[in-house]
């Protein structure tokens, strides 16, 4: 009996083809890319009673006439309790697509990460880079997907690409807009009246980046969930180039000092 099974396995003529039964029909709702979680409203009764861990961060990026200007804190948060200063909220896509972080940490990573590998499918199956806009698509669809099952992201995708510098703003409503200047993070506020007072298209590069380090560094001393070391990012048409990172309490004793 073994043997004549073996045999039998062996067999690829089209008789043996032809006596088969049909192959089981697929679920058309597998096909689809809905997601594969399940949805902790069902699953989890109650949750929206457990502990929820406040997140804090701050996180700009705005356009200017040399470029994009990306800066970040890195401190992480969960309630009133520092989990982290040490956190690094750019997450480097591709050699000029670059991802910020502010929201809960791991959704963040985990699904700019993956973007990136889905930005790596489309260079190596269209042979050309994809768009800043196009990237920024595919994520947002990501997240409205996954709408009302618990993730938390507020993310800009900035970059450039054959139409410019470019800046997305997508959060996990799958909301998704485009804009020259962002700032997204509980010391956005804080953010928002430096970059609003000190903004303008033609800054030097060395105005640019002295206005998004000065405008981290407004968020830190007034927001209680940011403050760590400011990162700065330039993006020109050469790709992203990590300019500078700068502990937050440097910045503070050289502007109490002078």
């Amino acid at each position: 009996m073994a043997l004549s099974g073996v045999l039998g396995a062996l067999d690829f003529s089209s008789s043996r083809a032809a006596s088969e039964e049909e192959p089981l029909a697929v679920a058309t709702e597998q096909l689809q890319s809905a997601p594969l979680l399940p949805d902790p409203h069902m699953r989890c009764p109650g949750f929206e009673k457990h502990v929820k861990m406040v997140h804090g961060t701050t996180t700009l990026a705005f356009k200017y006439q040399g470029g994009v200007v990306v800066a970040v804190d890195s401190r992480a948060s969960a309630g009133a309790y520092i989990a982290s200063q040490t956190v690094k909220k750019v997450i480097e896509i591709n050699p000029f697509l670059l991802g910020t972080m502010a929201g809960g940490a791991a959704d963040c990573s985990f699904w700019e990460r993956y973007l990136g590998m889905r930005c790596r499918m489309f260079e190596l199956n269209h042979k050309q880079r994809i768009s800043v806009a196009a990237a920024s698509k595919i994520l947002s669809n990501i997240t409205y997907q996954y709408k009302n099952y618990g993730l938390s992201m507020g993310t800009m995708i900035c970059g450039w690409d054959q139409t410019g510098p470019q800046i997305y703003y997508v959060d996990s409503d799958g909301e998704r807009l485009h804009g020259s200047l962002f700032s997204v993070g509980s010391g956005s506020t804080f953010a928002y009246g430096v970059l609003d007072t000190g903004y303008r298209y033609d800054l030097t590069f060395d105005e640019a980046v002295a206005l998004g380090q000065r405008s981290i560094f407004a968020a830190t001393y007034r927001d209680a969930y940011s403050g760590g070391t400011i990162r700065v990012y330039h993006i020109d048409k050469d790709g992203w180039t990590r300019i500078s990172e700068t502990d937050s309490m440097e910045l503070y004793h050289a502007s109490t000092s002078s």
